[in-house]
Formats: structure tokens, sequence, C-alpha cells
């Protein structure tokens, strides 16, 4: 009888177990289908509150909210520096360097700034975290390898402009003489000045993409109503060079003068034909100069070791 009454109580267990088992189960799952219809509830109102109201629910998110306020800080520091441009010589310069290394935003100068105080303080602060932990130096070199870090990154942001104009600047050069030999062509053909930059603009593209998107720039600005004098004297301050700004001078004076364009361009497409083969000479006279240097330091000590160690090992060994 003892027997029977536990193992019943045993079956009771085990099933009770179960039901509890399952009832959790069940609530689980039932609370969990709740939430999800709830959730997509509420954004199927959310999104139809919007809808009729005209907005998003993007707009009003922190991260819109957030682009906004840098926007609005980056507005007021474009039109800072738009009034210090009238007063201050640096900006125009800066300007005029952004422009010739190819970056036409009107914020750049803004973006400038910005990237070489976030660079000055990142490097600085990286340098003063990362340093103690690969090298053991006293406070006076570790606060040094800290100004330094700071230095750079407040410097590397021109060095890179620089290096941008150097680049522009090279291709600029090398396409110039071709770019003045199409334009003698082109006059020769019968074309007016301004068809004949259209039309090399699109000639040299694949070659020198940044000499003909000025050239483009400056068709532009001669479509809007300036004069070709003005538009080839800012082509001449975007390229950077003294031959585009020659190039405005000539067909001013010629245009003044009354005398013939196409004869004063194939005399200025000559010099600079000239001016190139000059630069060529000029690097290959340079070049023994250069490899000076990289001889003494590569070459020579190689020979020196060659020629001079089986001399060595036979004065070591005492067969010479």
């Amino acid at each position: 009888m003892l027997d029977v009454i536990t193992g019943m109580l045993d079956d009771s267990s085990a099933l009770m177990l179960s039901l509890l088992v399952f009832l959790s189960a069940a609530v689980l799952a039932f609370g969990i289908m709740i939430a999800v219809r709830a959730r997509g509830a509420i954004k199927r109102r959310a999104a139809g509150i919007a809808e009729y109201s005209g907005g998003t629910g993007e707009a009003r998110s922190l991260r819109s909210s957030s682009l906004k306020a840098i926007q609005r800080v980056l507005d007021y520091a474009t039109r800072h520096y738009s009034v210090a441009d009238k007063d201050k010589g640096e900006m125009k310069v800066l300007r005029r360097r952004m422009i010739q290394a190819g970056i036409l935003d009107p914020r750049a100068v803004v973006y400038f700034f910005a990237a070489r105080t976030a660079l000055a303080i990142g490097l600085a602060c990286a340098v003063s975290f990362l340093l103690p932990l690969v090298l053991d130096l006293g406070a006076s070199m570790f606060w040094l390898a800290v100004i330094l870090g700071g230095m750079v990154g407040y410097v590397g942001p021109s060095m890179y402009i620089d290096r941008r104009i150097a680049r522009r600047r090279n291709e600029h050069r090398a396409g110039f003489p071709d770019f003045m030999d199409l334009l003698v062509v082109c006059a020769d053909s019968g074309l007016s000045m301004e068809a004949s930059l259209e039309r090399v603009g699109r000639e040299i593209g694949d070659s020198y993409p940044s000499l003909c998107a000025n050239i483009h720039m400056a068709n532009l600005e001669i479509r809007a109503g300036r004069t070709m004098t003005d538009a080839l004297e800012h082509l001449g301050d975007r390229l950077g060079l003294e031959e585009a700004r020659s190039f405005s001078t000539l067909i001013q004076q010629s245009a003044e003068l009354g005398s013939s364009i196409t004869d004063a361009l194939r005399v200025y497409s000559d010099d600079m034909r000239h001016r190139r083969l000059s630069r060529a000479e000029e690097k290959a006279y340079s070049l023994p100069a250069k490899l000076a240097i990289p001889m003494m330091v590569c070459i020579f000590p190689v020979l020196f070791v060659v020629i001079l160690l089986p001399v060595v090992v036979r004065l070591y060994t005492g067969h010479y």
C-alpha cells in the first residue's frame, strides 16, 4: 500500500513539473508576442503622426539634432572667416592655396582649421597615452615628445595641402604646352577663342584631368558673362603657373593692341615647347649630382667589401 501511494506521489510531482514548464513557456511566448505587437502598433502610430505633420521620425532624432548643431557651427565659422578675409591677407592666401589644391568647397578654410586643431590635440593625446607603454622616459623628454606630436598634427594639414598643390602644379606644367599647341591648331582652323578653349578642354581631359577641369570652369565663367581676360586671369590663379598668367596677359594685350591672336599664340606655344625642353635638360644635367650621394652610401661600400674581403681573409688566415 505504501509503495502504491509513493508511486502516485512521484507521478503527480512529475506531472506538476511538466505542467509548470508548459505554463512558463506559454506565458513567455504570449508576452513576447504582445510586446512585438505593441511595438509595431506604436511604430505605425508614430509613422502616421509624422506623415500627418509633414515630418519624419529621423528629423526628431538626436543624430539629426547633432548634425544641425554642427551645421550651424560650420556656417558661423564660415561667416567669421569670410569677414576676416576682408581684413587679413592670410585668409586670402589660404583660400588660394585650397583652390590650387583642387578643394573648391567654400567651407574648406573652416575644415582646414578644424582638422589642424583636431590632429594637434589628437596626436598629442595619443603620444601621451601610448608613449609610456613603449618607452620609459623622463618627465622632460615625455613632455617634449607630447609637444612634438602636437606640432606634427598642427603642421600635417599644411603639408598635405602643399603636396596636393605640387602634384597638381606638375600636371598643369606638363600639360600646358600641349594645351597651347592644340589652341594654336584650333585658332588656325578659324575657331574663336571661346570655342577653342571648349574644344581643347574636351581633348585633353583623358591626359590632364585637373587642367581640363580648370579650363571647363573658365568656360563656365565666360558663359556666365565674365570677360575673357578675367576668366583667363582666374584660370592662371587656379593653376598657380606663371605660364598661365603670362598667357592671360598675352591675350589681353593682343586684344587691346589689335594684333593677331593666332600669331601671338604660335610664338607663345614655341616658347612653351622650348621651356619644357629646357626643364628636361636641366633635370638630365642635375642627375649626376643627385646620384653622387646614393652611390657613395650604397654602391661604393659594397665595392670596397667585394674587393678587400679576400685580402682580409688571406691576411687573417696567414695564407698570403
